[in-house]
């Protein structure tokens, strides 16, 4: 790579929250969403995620309401969730709680009737037969073909307009291989120079990951499905965890998840995917060093499949079980330098337990964050950490009966159970 990209500062200890619009409330629209930002805030969401905004087209449409990325118009809001106005206004809002505001950006491919089929024909691939296609099969959109630059220049205008239109934080760039690397350099270094952005790519490809702030984690989310399955052990997640390490460059962040608008709408909820592991392994995607990505409901939590082409709300019953969950462990990444994506370690822990407890310790500066999940159905009356490993004693987060930690002391973790211990340094 010609040119090293540092991720936007606010980033690093940051979490992202995929907004589902469609679902989110009975109206689905900006302005109804913006009535839950305080909620939100209070929760420690900081990154809001929104799924792609844009108008979606009619031609092959799939079921009522038709896939959000099939883009008939780049710089046009999707008349089902409101105005231009009110989208800049939701922006606004986020902004004065000190949120910030990324969109779904669809650069592989359009909906059928993109206005540039007839308006810039020569932007999109044609087979053989001179037709326009998908190459991945996918009935409801069409391919761009980057190896005109035209398009590329077009593209690159076209996101301008959202930064300089609605004020916009950044990109998550959907399927961001399916599209040149040296498109991404290009982008990202024309839009840094008018605003710095924040830059997720749903990849793991390790050639793309040095264009981005964050790539995303599907090898770790399909191992935690395999494990909960019981085909593979620790080991196996170990293993993933590893590859993360090693292949991708120093600091490298990663965005982590239970669950996304993918995951639920095809394969189920994580309840369903992850069973009794749902909430441990949300536990584990919050502490582990990356960056939290927390799907809309979650902390509800919402245990349904959502509908993705018809409307399909999420059914809000006013209580939010894993709320509190959550804002203990968004707040302690604010808090504790240990848990900043960039700059600090993560060392597995040795305990008696190891076949079923998966412990780490979390490093930066003079903070210490001790995590310890139960990944079994077995409770353990006494996990001990072996010793050399601890320094000083350390505070339970989420049980405070549990008293102090301190070297050669016993803890018991019931099954699917959890604990993250912070040291008294932070309090």
């Amino acid at each position: 790579m010609s040119t090293t990209y540092q991720p936007v500062g606010w980033s690093i200890d940051s979490n992202i929250y995929e907004v589902n619009l469609r679902q989110y409330t009975a109206e689905g629209t900006f302005l109804a969403f913006e009535k839950e930002l305080p909620r939100l805030k209070d929760m420690g969401i900081e990154i809001l995620w929104f799924m792609p905004i844009t108008p979606i087209s009619k031609l092959k449409r799939l079921g009522s309401l038709g896939s959000y990325y099939a883009c008939s118009d780049y710089t046009s809001t999707n008349p089902e969730f409101g105005s231009l106005d009110d989208f800049r206004n939701l922006v606004e809002v986020a902004h004065r709680l000190n949120m910030k505001v990324i969109i779904d950006w669809v650069a592989n491919h359009t909906g059928c009737d993109h206005r540039w089929v007839t308006e810039h024909p020569g932007y999109y691939k044609l087979d053989a037969n001179g037709n326009r296609y998908d190459a991945h099969g996918w009935d409801d959109v069409i391919d761009l073909d980057y190896d005109n630059p035209a398009l590329r220049e077009e593209m690159i205008s076209d996101m301008m307009f959202w930064v300089r239109e609605a004020a916009i934080d950044g990109f998550r760039c959907d399927m961001a291989m399916l599209v040149p690397l040296n498109f991404w350099e290009k982008a990202r270094t024309i839009l840094d120079a008018e605003k710095k952005l924040f830059w997720l790519a749903e990849c793991e490809e390790t050639d793309y990951h040095p264009v981005f702030d964050a790539t995303y984690c599907w090898k770790f989310l399909h191992k935690m499905e395999a494990y909960s399955k019981g085909q593979t052990d620790l080991r196996g997640l170990e293993d993933v965890l590893d590859f993360y390490e090693q292949s991708f460059p120093e600091n490298a962040m990663h965005a982590m998840f239970t669950s996304n608008h993918d995951e639920n709408s095809h394969s189920g909820s994580e309840f369903v995917r992850l069973k009794e592991l749902a909430v441990p392994f949300a536990l584990f995607t919050c502490t582990w060093k990356s960056i939290p990505l927390i799907y809309s409901g979650q902390e509800l939590p919402n245990k349904k499949s959502l509908k993705f082409f018809d409307k399909d709300p999420i059914e809000w019953t006013g209580t939010y079980e894993l709320e509190e969950f959550y804002r203990k462990l968004l707040r302690l990444r604010k808090t504790s330098r240990a848990m900043a994506a960039i700059g600090t370690s993560v060392t597995r822990l040795v305990t008696n337990v190891d076949h079923k407890v998966f412990g780490f310790i979390r490093k930066g500066g003079e903070d210490e964050v001790i995590v310890l999940v139960n990944l079994s159905g077995e409770s353990f009356g006494e996990v001990i950490i072996a010793e050399g490993q601890l320094s000083g004693q350390y505070t339970a987060l989420f049980n405070e009966s549990r008293g102090i930690l301190r070297p050669g002391v016993p803890i018991s973790l019931a099954a699917y159970g959890y604990e993250v211990f912070v040291s008294n340094k932070l309090l």
